[in-house]
C-alpha cells in the first residue's frame, strides 16, 4: 500500500498540471532578495537569508502581507523583475507545468516609484523566455490591492492600458476583512468592458457571502481560494452545479491559519462535493513549497483521495485555465496518456 501511494505521489509531480494562483512577487526566495538588496543598495532587516526565512511564522493573512511588501522593496529595476519571474517558470517547469497564469500586483510596486516601464519589460522577457526555452504557456493577470480604495485600483487599471494586451485578466488581492467583493463592482465592470477575464481572492479569511459576491457583484469566473464556501451548502452546490473553479492553495491555507494543520483542509471535501478545485502554491517562497509540494502535502493528509481524485484535480487545474480551448485539449490528452502510462485510474 505505501508503495502504491508512493507511485501516485511520483505521477503527480510528473504529470502535466496548470498553475492557476500564484503570485509573481510572492515566489521572492530569500536567497534571491539578499542578492537583489545587494545590488541594488538596500538594508533589509534581516541579517541574512536564514534569518528571513525564519520570520516566515504567520498568526493571520495580515502578519503575511507586512512582511510580504517589506520584500518587494528589494525589486527596483526590469532586471530584478526578469530575474524573479525566470526563476520562478524554470521551478514551474521543473514540476511539469505547462500553463501558468501568474498575478501581478502593480500597486505594491507604483507606490514606490518603480513604474509599468519598469517591472512590465522585465516580466514579458521572462514570459518569453520561458515560452521558448521551456515549452511553458505563461500569461499574466494584473493584481490590485483591496485593502486600498477603489478609485486607486481604477486608476492603476488605467495606467495599465498601454500593456493591456499583455495580461489576460483582473483580480483582487490582499485582506479580505473590511474590504468585501461590492467596494471594487465599478472597477470589475470596468475590466468586464475592457474584455478582461475576472478573477478575484473570495472566501480565504472572508466568509461564504464574499465567494457569492464576488460571483453576483463583481463577475469573477474563478474564484481564489475559496474554501470558506463550504460553509454554505447552497452555494457548494451551485459551484458544483456551475462549474466555477476554485484555485485552492493547500500549504498557504495551513501556513496562514486558514486550517489548523493539513488533515484538515476541506479540498478532498469540496472535491467529492463535485466543485471544480485544484491544487496550486499561492507565495511559494513564503509557505513552504511550489506545486507539486502542495500536491505531495495534500495527498499525504488525505490517503482518502484515490488516483482518480488525483486526476481530477490535475485535469481540473488545465480546464479551468484561460487557454485557448485547443491547447487545453492538447494538455489534456497528454495528462490522460500518462495516467495511462502509469496504470492508474482516472474515475
Amino acid at each position: 500500500m505505501a508503495s502504491q501511494r508512493l507511485a501516485l505521489l511520483d505521477a503527480v509531480c510528473a504529470a502535466p498540471k496548470a498553475e492557476l494562483h500564484v503570485h509573481i512577487e510572492g515566489t521572492l526566495e530569500p536567497e534571491l532578495a539578499f542578492a537583489l538588496a545587494r545590488r541594488n543598495g538596500v538594508t533589509l532587516r534581516w541579517r541574512s537569508s536564514a534569518e528571513l526565512r525564519a520570520a516566515y511564522a504567520f498568526d493571520s493573512l495580515q502578519s503575511f502581507l507586512d512582511l510580504y511588501y517589506a520584500g518587494c522593496d528589494v525589486l527596483r529595476t526590469e532586471q530584478d523583475f526578469f530575474d524573479l519571474a525566470w526563476a520562478y517558470f524554470q521551478r514551474a517547469a521543473s514540476d511539469r507545468v505547462v500553463r501558468a497564469e501568474v498575478f501581478f500586483d502593480p500597486q505594491s510596486h507604483t507606490a514606490r516609484g518603480v513604474g509599468f516601464d519598469v517591472f512590465m519589460p522585465g516580466l514579458l522577457r521572462a514570459v518569453a523566455r520561458a515560452q521558448q526555452q521551456l515549452g511553458l504557456s505563461a500569461a499574466y493577470i494584473l493584481c490590485l490591492l483591496r485593502h486600498l480604495s477603489e478609485d486607486d485600483g481604477i486608476a492603476t487599471l488605467q495606467a495599465a492600458q498601454p500593456w493591456a494586451q499583455h495580461f489576460i485578466g483582473l483580480g483582487l488581492d490582499s485582506s479580505e476583512r473590511g474590504n468585501p467583493p461590492e467596494k471594487f463592482a465599478r472597477l470589475y465592470a470596468q475590466a468586464r468592458a475592457q474584455g478582461l477575464r475576472l478573477v478575484a481572492h473570495a472566501g480565504e479569511e472572508g466568509p461564504a457571502a464574499y465567494v457569492r459576491d464576488a460571483l453576483d457583484l463583481l463577475g469573477a469566473e474563478r474564484i481564489d481560494h475559496g474554501v470558506h464556501a463550504a460553509d454554505d451548502p447552497a452555494l457548494v452546490r451551485r459551484l458544483a452545479g456551475q462549474g466555477i473553479a476554485l484555485t485552492v492553495c493547500p500549504l498557504s491555507n495551513v501556513k496562514l491559519c486558514v486550517f489548523p494543520d493539513m488533515a484538515a483542509h476541506n479540498l478532498p471535501a469540496l472535491l467529492h462535493a463535485g466543485v471544480k478545485v485544484m491544487v496550486n502554491s499561492d507565495d511559494p517562497a513564503y509557505f513552504g513549497g511550489y506545486v507539486n509540494a502542495n500536491y505531495q502535502a495534500l495527498l499525504a493528509a488525505h490517503p482518502e483521495l484515490d488516483s482518480a481524485d488525483a486526476y481530477r484535480l490535475l485535469r481540473n487545474s488545465l480546464e479551468a485555465s484561460f487557454a485557448p480551448a485547443g491547447r487545453i485539449a492538447a494538455w489534456v490528452g497528454k495528462l490522460d496518456a500518462h495516467w495511462r502510462a502509469q496504470g492508474l485510474d482516472a474515475g
